[in-house]
């Protein structure tokens, strides 16, 4: 025997082999449709009796197998079903030969054959046969099942009489000694009326007996069988015989104490009402069975069936069994399915150790010379096994294998999607996810280099299944995920091969559906470069729009009642979010400063990198930038217009590199400092530039406020002098201007030394508005000098190098203009000669706020 079954299982001992297989040519459609239907019907009671028949159905069974059928029963096909499609009378004798044909492969061990006839119709198919059953298509076959149950009711009969037929002690008669394909050489010219070689021949036939009543139904029987065959066995060293004594005792106690079975879903029992044993009702009652699936009250059942193994003792068993069976070459078919029967058994008992022992064992055992497809199932079975008992890591290494099985050089045609197929299934056993944001938690799981390798691997493979965009996404991922364990080598490497691959198919944020239906996640570079802090930038003091006081009417209070509470909740997201005291303005252009560095050991090109957001329709003004190798923190700054007026967020940014496209979310970005990322855009204001007659002042008499732009001017008067001021006021937005206020204001404390300054008559220069975009208007500011010096001793010494300042002209509004110069008067100092009290003239500084596109936020 030379084909092992991998899905092998202890309650497999007690089942009934049933071959199905196609005659001459049959699709593979139809064939498996009906397939289905046979292997659907796996167990049936047995009339007038409590016993159960189980069939195990195969598609495909090498014969050289069958010869091991007397060693143990349930490897011997009992029963053939053969599906053929004949619609002609005509081909029906080379029909029916070609099912004899067939049957003569197996002819030595069947006990009953079936033959399923689809399409033909007339007289041949209306005569009555017990071995043909015709239908005249596959949909109208609806008596396919009832079939299927008389045909194993037929090859329990002849079960029944081989058991009773061989358990029968006849005196007298000699024993035929049952014997392995191998073996039959050995015995050639043995004394056959030695005591040795008739033990030999009662312990085989008597474990002969225990098969066929497992088979049977009739497990206590089988129990007592097995233990005489051990004992006898035991007693001439017939060690191949004795493994598969003890292989059967352990197979029947297993069966014993669990009755769903080991096999998993493929291999669970389905008891169905009356054809449940008697003794495994009982097993079955509610609260009969503890969580590893052993009947708590296994003393008193081990009593009565005392033949029955313990849980622990079908381990010890089992070991001695694969023992014997390593001593013989030829039976490593053998030793690798009970490996795999024990760790089955381990499984459910949670003795995940012994069960690695089992398998460890099973890896080294030298069959044959396995070809490529053989050597793949046996390496992806034994990454299932390793899974069931929770070796993770070590299920992916042996599935990594199957993968790299699949395209081997010796194979003519690699199978790259197989290959593909595998290499995703070992991804959970490396802590390997391939979505990033499993990544961004900060903490690495698992062995960073096999990851890698890993990665390769399926770039590799995706390559060579002609799906560029897969190696794109991978080779992306491994980028992104592993670039703290990457060598300056390996991340020019990388990178070199990612522009490669890119520059055919480049990188975007689409999700990717992978072969077999699960999706890829898109890879954002947000390590690429690496973000810091971001901050949403007020706009140029010339450009920010102001509230105008003297256009409220009253101050109304916007203070909320306070409420104290002790919990603060700290949510990074609500802090991003929260929003910014400044304002936006529709159509001017905005700005956000990121500080980023590159962690990279070369330069990084950035291309095409702009802001994302939400809420309002937004243009973003792409940049581009390029960084030194591994510089420090760099701020840049990302610039876009909106478009309409809301409530605009800041969510992230988007980026090009290395030909891949990227969105990069703020709340994907681990320790990035804001200070928020929602702003107020307002509707658009008008724009005002406003110029003088008379010459800039070479120094500034009092620092402007961060909400005006301000220029001085000055002049110098006589006490009594008077001259004019012309201001001229140009649109220059796209907002016409609609009202003008003009005030004014005095910047000392000592007010009852000066008279009124300043006067200006604004009928002239209102009539020119509403002023268009474009339009220029003009207002004239009356400069009177009118100071009173009388009764004032230290005058000169109190009176600085200060002069008389105009200043503050905050303008513009899309509903009304608002001028409000502010005025300084302060004496400067007289004169040479001058008396105190007594002065000739006086220097007059005007600190005029000129400002150059000011903005006035109507509330």
């Amino acid at each position: 025997m030379s084909v092992p079954d991998y899905m092998q299982c202890a309650e497999d001992h007690q089942t009934l082999l049933v071959v199905v297989q196609p005659v001459g040519i049959v699709s593979e459609e139809n064939f498996f449709k009906i397939y289905k239907r046979i292997s659907s019907v796996s167990q049936i009671s047995v009339r007038d009796s409590q016993r159960v028949l189980y069939i195990r159905y195969r598609h495909h069974y090498p014969p050289e197998n069958n010869e091991w059928g007397d060693f143990q029963t349930h490897r011997k096909v009992v029963g053939l079903i053969t599906i053929t499609d004949c619609f002609s009378a005509k081909d029906w004798p080379q029909t029916f030969e070609k099912f004899h044909v067939q049957k003569e492969i197996y002819g030595s061990t069947l006990y009953d054959s079936r033959l399923f006839v689809f399409g033909l119709q007339g007289e041949i198919a209306e005569q009555p046969r017990t071995d043909v059953a015709f239908y005249p298509n596959y949909e109208d076959c609806q008596t396919v099942e009832k079939r299927i149950e008389d045909f194993i009711e037929s090859l329990f009969i002849v079960l029944e009489s081989k058991r009773l037929d061989r358990a029968t002690d006849k005196s007298g008669d000699k024993i035929p000694l049952l014997c392995v394909p191998f073996e039959k050489k050995d015995f050639v010219g043995l004394d056959t009326d030695s005591r040795h070689y008739k033990k030999r021949c009662q312990g085989r036939m008597r474990k002969h007996v225990g098969d066929l009543c497992l088979q049977a139904g009739m497990l206590q029987d089988s129990l007592v069988h097995y233990h005489m065959s051990v004992e006898l066995l035991r007693s001439v060293n017939d060690f191949l015989w004795l493994g598969a004594a003890l292989e059967g005792l352990c197979s029947a106690s297993v069966i014993y104490h669990y009755p769903g079975g080991t096999g998993g879903e493929t291999g669970a029992r389905r008891f169905q009402g009356s054809s449940l044993p008697a003794e495994a009702a009982n097993r079955h009652r509610p609260g009969a069975l503890t969580t590893n699936g052993i009947n708590p009250d296994t003393s008193a059942e081990i009593g009565r069936a005392k033949n029955c193994l313990s849980p622990e003792d079908i381990i010890d068993k089992y070991k001695e069994a694969i023992s014997y069976y390593s001593k013989y070459k030829n039976a490593g078919v053998i030793e690798l399915e009970a490996c795999v029967k024990a760790v089955r058994v381990l499984a459910i008992q949670k003795r995940s150790m012994e069960a690695s022992e089992f398998l460890q064992n099973a890896v080294y055992i030298n069959l044959r010379q396995l070809s490529e497809e053989e050597k793949i199932q046996r390496y992806s079975i034994l990454s299932e096994l390793y899974e069931l008992i929770g070796f993770h890591r070590k299920s992916a290494f042996f599935k990594r294998v199957a993968a790299m099985q699949c395209v081997a050089p010796s194979i003519a045609e690699p199978g790259w999607r197989a290959c593909y197929k595998l290499l995703l299934e070992t991804l959970p056993g490396y802590s390997l996810s391939l979505d990033p944001k499993d990544f961004s938690k900060g903490t690495h799981r698992g062995w960073a280099a096999v990851q890698m390798r890993l990665l390769h691997e399926l770039v590799y493979a995706s390559r060579r299944m002609g799906n560029p965009a897969l190696s794109v996404r991978h080779l992306s991922f491994l980028l992104q995920t592993m670039l703290d364990f990457l060598s300056d080598q390996e991340k020019k490497d990388v990178t070199q091969s990612l522009e490669n691959y890119t520059c055919k198919c480049p990188g975007t944020m689409e999700l990717l559906t992978l072969p077999g239906g699960p999706t890829l996640p898109p890879v954002p570079f947000t390590k690429l470069p690496i973000v810091r802090r971001v901050k949403l930038l007020n706009l140029p003091a010339s450009l920010r729009p102001q509230k105008m006081k003297s256009l409220l009417g009253q101050n109304v209070s916007t203070k909320s009642p306070f409420i104290y509470s002790p919990i603060i909740a700290h949510n990074r997201g609500e802090e991003r979010n929260k929003k910014i005291d400044f304002q936006w303005v529709q159509g001017d252009v905005c700005e956000v400063q990121l500080m980023v560095y590159n962690p990279m050991p070369f330069e990084l090109r950035v291309e095409n990198m702009g802001l994302l957001t939400s809420g309002v329709e937004f243009e973003s003004l792409p940049a581009a930038l390029s960084l030194p190798a591994e510089s420090g923190l760099y701020p840049v700054t990302l610039v876009g217009v909106p478009q309409t007026t809301g409530t605009i967020t800041v969510n992230g940014y988007h980026t090009t590199v290395f030909g891949v496209f990227s969105d990069c979310l703020l709340d994907n970005l681990p320790g990035v400092k804001t200070s928020g990322s929602t702003v107020e855009v307002i509707p658009a204001l008008p724009r005002l530039q406003i110029s003088t007659s008379l010459p800039r002042s070479a120094h500034s008499l009092q620092p402007s406020s961060g909400d005006e732009t301000s220029t001085n001017v000055s002049v110098q008067l006589y006490n009594g002098e008077t001259q004019q001021l012309v201001i001229k006021l140009e649109n220059i937005g796209m907002e016409p201007l609609e009202k003008l206020e003009v005030t004014s204001k005095i910047l000392t404390t000592k007010e009852k030394l000066y008279g009124d300054f300043l006067s200006w008559n604004l009928e002239e220069t209102l009539a020119q508005f509403p002023l268009q975009p474009g339009k220029v208007a003009t207002f004239v500011v009356n400069i009177k000098v009118k100071l009173d010096f009388s009764c004032q001793e230290n005058l000169l010494q109190d009176l600085s190098d200060d002069g008389i300042s105009v200043s503050g002209f905050p303008l513009c509004s899309p509903f009304r203009q608002v001028v409000r110069p502010r005025v300084e008067s302060k004496p400067v100092n007289p004169p040479e000669g001058s008396k105190p009290g007594d002065p000739s003239h006086v220097k007059v500084s005007l600190s005029q706020s000129c400002t150059q596109n000011t903005r006035a936020l109507v509330s």
